[in-house]
C-alpha cells in the first residue's frame, strides 16, 4: 500500500467513525424521545460498544506505527503526548473487553479525555501556528506543521481527536434495557427475616 493510499484510507475510516458517533449520539437522542427501535439498535451498539472501542483504538494504534515506521513520518512532541494515550487505550480496552469488565469506562475515560484535549489543542495549532509553544520546536519537527491534510481537512491530528471522542462515545452512551417479552419489570429482592 503507497503513502497516499493509506493516508486516503485511514481518513476516510476516520471520517467513518467519526459518522458513527454521530449516528450513536443521535440514537440517543431518539431514545430520550422514547423511540423503542433507537433503544433497540442503540442496545446492541452498546453491547459491543468495548469491542467497538478497542478496535477504534488499536486502529488508532496501528495507524500511528504505519505513519512513523513504513511511511517514516517523524512524530512531533504532540503527536507523541497523543501516542502515549492511545496505545495503552488499546491494551485496556482489550482487557476490559475480555473481562467483560462493565467498569472499564471509568479508567479508560480519564485517558481518552486527555488525549482527546491532546489532539483538539494540536489540531488548533495545525490550523493557527500562532498557538504553538516553544517546547514543540525544542525536538523534532514543529507541531504546526502537517505531513497531509487530506479532503482539505483530514490531518493525523484529527484522526486522534476523532478516535479518541469515538471511544468516549462508545463507553459513556447507554441506552435504557427494554423488557422484549412485554413482562413487568423485577423486583428488588427482599432478604427474609428468621
Amino acid at each position: 500500500m503507497s503513502t497516499d493510499n493509506a493516508q486516503l484510507f485511514f481518513s476516510l475510516l476516520t471520517l467513518v467513525a467519526g459518522a458513527g458517533t454521530v449516528v450513536l449520539l443521535g440514537l440517543k437522542g431518539a431514545s430520550l424521545a422514547g423511540n423503542r427501535r433507537a433503544d433497540e439498535i442503540g442496545g446492541a451498539i452498546e453491547e459491543a460498544s468495548v469491542w467497538l472501542a478497542f478496535l477504534v483504538a488499536a486502529t488508532a494504534t496501528l495507524g500511528s506505527l504505519y505513519f512513523s515506521e513504513i511511511a517514516d513520518f517523524v512524530p512531533c512532541r504532540l503527536c507523541w503526548f497523543q501516542r502515549i494515550a492511545m496505545y495503552p487505550l488499546s491494551v485496556v480496552l482489550l482487557v476490559g473487553a475480555v473481562r467483560r469488565d462493565p467498569a472499564v469506562r471509568w479508567y479508560a475515560a480519564p485517558i481518552a479525555v486527555i488525549g482527546a484535549g491532546i489532539a483538539l489543542y494540536h489540531y488548533l495549532v495545525e490550523w493557527n501556528p500562532g498557538l504553538e509553544p516553544d517546547s514543540c520546536s525544542l525536538t523534532g519537527p514543529s507541531c504546526s506543521a502537517f505531513w497531509f491534510r487530506e479532503l482539505g481537512f483530514v490531518t493525523l491530528a484529527f484522526m486522534a481527536l476523532v478516535g479518541f471522542l469515538t471511544i468516549l462515545a462508545l463507553l459513556f452512551v447507554r441506552f435504557p434495557a427494554r423488557l422484549d417479552d412485554g413482562s413487568e419489570a423485577p423486583q428488588p429482592e427482599t432478604e427474609l427475616v428468621r
